[in-house]
């Protein structure tokens, strides 16, 4: 992007200070200044950017916006909050592109589903997308700011674990269509209920009620909203009335899934790369929306079978002794679920590896001792539980008989009892909340 400071000032309405140039590029972190990039630095809880402006300005940065009431070795535009003001500038730019966005949150499944979407929207259309988990306040901006006028699509995902989060990312972004992938108990320690969760993922439609709205229609909260909002069109793998729905549905092993796909304007074969019926639910979703940008059936179906997931997400990785499914990047009641029925329909001997889900606050005990019934239901060989929340899970499917049931109060713990614990040949599941860090149990697992 390339923009005036004169115009950065009318944007945020703020004063610019010094003289008016032009800039390539916007950061909020000294570790990612350029040459030429305005530097916009945001007060934190740990840091306050404003304490590195000579840092970025040393690396480059020929200009600065800032809250402070000082002056700087390069022109800025003095505002009275710079994290309102990144928002505001990151609205003025969306606006000045002709491009179409698709706006995606949930409380699981969120970047899969921007993932395959982009994938798919990629077969027509230059199509951006949110990367890493830039989904918050600071990260949809950076993505937007990436917008160029070769662009003709964006996929942004939108993240929250409090009220008005995603009203303010959706006021930024101006999605002309919106995804919600689900409401579960993500975050429910903040919002109460799951009726709370459900009004607060809602805010994605307050900047354009009048968008497509894309919902799953198996998802209990969201079948509720349909005489609340117009426009709406929902997926399931159970309701063939629904706008697009899928039957047929073959599991291979833990490779792949086959289905049937059934819109109003088109009905294909697909085979989608990544296990779990979860999987199937998400290229509905992608479906939906590429019909609403004018793609075909060819397109599509080019688009769900050429994906790939992001790393840490349903991740297949096969090494010498194991097979691993790398899960680890979150993890809910309802993204346990989902990995649990994709490692059930292993074809050697599976074990589990679960650690912590966090955020569930009173709900916590009962939702980690669901995991452990579910993971003995499922038939699941062995489980290991891993941190001081999982002992809930042990202690539940230690009661209803499970023999191989293993607790550990740490990671460090159950490396040093892991030899004795998996077999060659076994398929294991790793999944944990990201506070868990089990990708070090990845790391340790390949180097067996």
């Amino acid at each position: 992007m390339k923009m005036t400071l004169s115009q950065v000032a009318l944007a945020v309405n703020g004063e610019l200070v010094g003289q008016d140039l032009s800039f390539n590029g916007i950061s909020t972190d000294t570790r990612t200044v350029q040459n030429g990039m305005l530097f916009i630095p945001i007060e934190g809880e740990n840091f306050d950017g404003h304490n590195f402006i000579s840092e970025a300005v040393k690396k480059g940065a020929v200009a600065v916006i800032s809250h402070r009431d000082e002056l700087y070795d390069v022109p800025f535009v003095r505002v009275s909050d710079t994290r309102k003001a990144l928002g505001m500038l990151a609205l003025f730019h969306r606006k000045s592109l002709d491009v179409k966005v698709v706006g995606i949150t949930g409380s699981t499944g969120k970047t899969t589903t921007k993932d395959i979407i982009a994938n798919v929207l990629s077969q027509k259309y230059k199509t951006l997308k949110t990367e890493g988990n830039f989904n918050n306040d600071i990260g949809v901006p950076l993505t937007l700011f990436r917008l160029n006028e070769d662009d003709e699509c964006a996929v942004i995902e939108m993240g929250m674990n409090h009220f008005n989060e995603i009203s303010n990312l959706t006021e930024m972004a101006l999605p002309d269509v919106s995804v919600i992938t689900n409401v579960g108990v993500s975050h429910i320690e903040n919002l109460g209920s799951r009726e709370g969760i459900l009004k607060a993922k809602c805010e994605i439609f307050q900047s354009n009620p009048s968008q497509v709205k894309i919902l799953n229609g198996d998802d209990d909260m969201l079948i509720t909203v349909k005489e609340k909002y117009d426009n709406i069109q929902y997926f399931s793998l159970k309701n063939k009335d629904c706008a697009a729905y899928a039957d047929n549905i073959k599991r291979n092993s833990i490779i792949s899934i086959d289905c049937d796909i059934h819109t109003k304007n088109n009905d294909f074969s697909v085979t989608v790369p990544v296990p779990g019926e979860h999987m199937v639910s998400n290229a509905l979703a992608a479906t939906l929306v590429a019909e609403q940008f004018g793609l075909n059936s060819e397109q599509i179906k080019r688009g769900i079978e050429t994906f790939k997931p992001t790393k840490m997400r349903m991740d297949i990785i096969n090494t010498e002794k194991y097979t691993i499914i790398n899960d680890v990047y979150n993890a809910n009641p309802a993204s346990v679920t989902a990995a649990l029925d994709v490692l059930k329909n292993a074809d050697t001997e599976k074990c589990a590896i679960l650690g912590d889900m966090l955020e569930l606050g009173d709900y916590s005990a009962k939702m980690h001792a669901d995991m452990g019934v579910l993971a003995v239901k499922y038939g699941i060989e062995k489980v290991v539980f891993i941190g001081e929340l999982s002992k809930y899970g042990f202690d539940a499917a230690q009661k209803i008989g499970l023999e191989n049931v293993f607790y550990f109060k740490d990671k460090q713990a159950f490396f040093q009892q892991a030899g004795s614990i998996l077999k060659q040949g076994t398929t294991i599941l790793l999944k944990a909340s990201r506070g868990m860090h089990f990708e070090e149990i990845t790391e340790f697992l390949k180097q067996e």
